[in-house]
């Protein structure tokens, strides 16, 4: 193995899928050969801001996609016997230091990378390496094969040359798409005035009015948090998945409040609440300046929908996520949530300031390890009295905007595919409205980790179904397969878009500025000194002395 500097690759401006994928999943549309993904791996894309040291503006497109997957194997059909050069590029957009994602890769009987690092082979993140080296071919399919020893293995960009120095395969993980119907993609003509934009009114007339407009390929869409623009229609790209849980994250410079269970050691929700105010204040302003930027679309980590507070009971220290909870009490917890949610969301009739969302429903408390395919089974009184008050508290007194779907299974049923805990319990007994999600790649668990269900498209549809609005990842694009083996239909794949579109609606992503409330706040309303002041009281506030 041996790096050296990145060779010009095309481009292509293709359809956007963050997919886990079966076998037959996606095939490369735009290559002249059948070049095949297959194992576990997702589509990832970074926004156009990330800038890739090494690459040309046209090239540097193609580092920030990526394949990436714990263990998947890239195949191409019908290759001759002979020997090929094999290039693979890679650019690491997510971690920044050495040693954070390590993976092989290889070839049969040979081995192209051992325990690669990225960011040690470039000398940094952000920039251009490539894996290179030969393949004696005896002929038929040539396959790939990259596992992870550390997080996940990932490509960029593949080119393989014949021994005559001739690309027989040149492309980029973009290239990789399920294919779609005709039918999946054909928009629907409706008549009339365009009600979904008109801020006068009702909230659910304009939400169906939207949802008339698009195909059952757009829909599926809009229900993964990360969802593509609708340029005919106007709808700017969105992601459902920010975090909050002490300070807006991985949005660059923020406000840090001490973590969850320090600030439930204060005892004080009212400054939990003023912490939040704040927090959903930086949110506003990070949202407001990256969309005015980008023609009002916006990234991960760049929205106004937060995936927090964690409201998990705290039991077992060995859990390893205690810190984001607020401990062991349910009463405190649920207080503490209810606060927090307040804070974010603001007091609005009509807008909400910054949604919140608890997490992870429910008797999610670890062991961490396990939590893809774990069965709690608590007794009832235990479920009822220690795992579900705080989220009816969250529902109830909160109104919070959105509730997350946990990883591991309840009595036997994926918490994500769990009708009884998301619509019975959640939407029957408690009332809530708002969106319900999944936790990252829990629907894909559902078959893959659980065995609940033998296919993608059924865990998918077992999700909808069951009440999971939103699907964290790409396991709902097998929604469209799904639907074509009949195991879900289109008014059920409605259902669970009304909600998604509901909290886009209640955020005013679809409304002018001037009539949304904060679409005034600039970004020099972030990390302020009143705001450290603030963070500096709850630390001050958090401390307790321990009687031995």
């Amino acid at each position: 193995m041996r790096v050296i500097p990145f060779c010009a690759l095309l481009a292509f401006n293709l359809i956007f899928f963050t997919h886990p994928a079966r076998a037959d999943d996606e095939i490369c549309a735009a290559c002249d050969r059948v070049v095949q993904a297959e194992g576990q791996f997702q589509h990832f894309r970074n926004g156009a801001d990330v800038q890739i040291q090494g690459a040309s503006p046209q090239e540097a497109a193609a580092f920030r996609e990526e394949i990436s997957g714990t263990n998947f194997t890239i195949t191409v059909s019908r290759l001759p016997k002979g020997k090929y050069a094999v290039i693979i590029g890679e650019a690491e957009t997510f971690f920044k230091e050495p040693g954070r994602r390590v993976f092989d890769v290889t070839s049969g009987d040979t081995t192209l990378a051992k325990d690669f690092d990225i960011v040690s082979a470039a000398d940094g993140p952000d920039k251009v390496a490539t894996i290179t080296g030969d393949i004696d071919h005896s002929g038929g399919a040539l396959a790939l094969n990259f596992v992870a020893v550390r997080n996940r293995a990932k490509f960029n960009t593949l080119k393989i040359l014949d021994a005559s120095g001739v690309a027989v395969v040149s492309m980029n993980a973009s290239d990789f798409a399920d294919p779609l119907t005709a039918a999946d993609n054909r928009a629907p003509a409706v008549k009339g005035p365009e009600i979904w934009k008109d801020p006068s009114q009702p909230l659910d007339t304009r939400i169906y009015d939207l949802m008339s407009r698009m195909s059952l390929a757009e829909k599926v869409q809009q229900i993964r948090n990360t969802t593509p623009g609708i340029p005919r229609l106007g709808v700017p790209a969105y992601d459902v998945w920010s975090e909050a849980l002490h300070g807006v994250g991985f949005a660059g410079r923020a406000t840090v409040f001490p973590q969850a269970i320090g600030a439930a050691a204060t005892w004080d929700t009212p400054l939990m609440h003023s912490e939040a105010d704040v927090i959903s204040t930086e949110a506003r302003a990070k949202f407001n300046d990256y969309a005015k930027a980008h023609h009002g679309d916006s990234v991960r980590f760049r929205g106004l929908t937060f995936w927090s507070p964690n409201v998990n009971i705290f039991r077992d220290p060995r859990w390893g996520r205690g810190q984001e909870t607020y401990g062991e009490d349910p009463f405190l917890s649920g207080s503490f949530g209810v606060a927090f949610i307040q804070g974010m969301q603001g007091d609005n009739p009509k807008y909400i300031k910054a949604m919140a969302c608890a997490k992870h429903y429910a008797v999610h408390s670890g062991p961490e390890p396990e939590r893809h395919r774990f069965d709690a089974r608590p007794p009832e009184r235990d479920l009822y009295e220690t795992y579900l008050p705080q989220f009816e508290m969250c529902v109830r007194a909160g109104r919070v905007g959105g509730v997350m779907g946990a990883y591991t299974a309840l009595d036997g049923t994926p918490d994500c595919a769990n009708s009884l805990l998301l619509t019975d319990i959640l939407r029957g007994q408690w009332g809530f409205d708002g969106y319900i999600v999944s936790d990252c790649d829990a629907v894909r668990d559902i078959y893959s980790g659980h065995h609940y269900v033998d296919s993608l498209p059924a865990a998918a549809a077992a999700a909808v179904k069951a009440g999971c609005d939103i699907c964290c990842g790409g396991s709902y694009n097998a929604l469209l397969k799904a639907v074509q083996q009949n195991l879900i239909t289109e008014p059920e794949v409605d259902h669970a878009l009304y909600y998604a579109l509901k909290a886009r609606f209640q955020v005013g992503l679809f409304d002018p500025p001037q009539d949304v409330p904060w679409s005034n706040i600039g970004i020099d309303q972030n990390d302020t000194p009143a705001h450290a002041a603030l963070a500096l009281k709850v630390a001050e506030e958090s401390m307790v002395l321990l009687k031995n």
